[in-house]
């Protein structure tokens, strides 16, 4: 089903409140059918739990913060090019693989930095 948002020229309060509507619907439909999601989710929880127990420093809050934040939207732009790449074909293509394939090599390198920026963070607190 193709939704189609109205475009309109003035600013509108109500087309705002929309616009967080549609989000907040990806998101649910995102948890919903994305397994990774939950992966995601108790590492993320995980995470800002060990933050708060380790009293990480504004400064280390925000970088986790900011990894945490390019693993989802890396893992919901991965999300959306796959379902539309199996919109395109549901066929073996070449040219779909390789987009598929650099989409989700996308999310390794988000989760390979985020992996890092924790290491840096954690490690030396819990060697203390």
């Amino acid at each position: 089903m193709i939704v189609k948002h109205e475009q309109s020229n003035s600013f509108s309060i109500k087309a705002r409140l929309k616009s967080f509507r549609y989000a907040f619907e990806g998101l649910n439909r995102f948890f919903a059918t994305q397994h990774n999601a939950i992966i995601h989710l108790f590492i993320t929880i995980t995470v800002l739990a060990a933050a708060i127990f380790f009293s990480v420093t504004m400064g280390e809050l925000i970088a986790i913060i900011l990894a945490t934040g390019f693993v989802w939207t890396t893992e919901l732009f991965n999300t959306a090019v796959e379902k539309l790449c199996d919109m395109v074909s549901k066929d073996h293509h070449p040219s779909i693989k390789f987009i598929k394939d650099v989409s989700a090599a996308a999310v390794l390198i988000s989760a390979l930095a985020a992996f890092l920026t924790g290491a840096i963070i954690f490690l030396p607190k819990i060697h203390v």
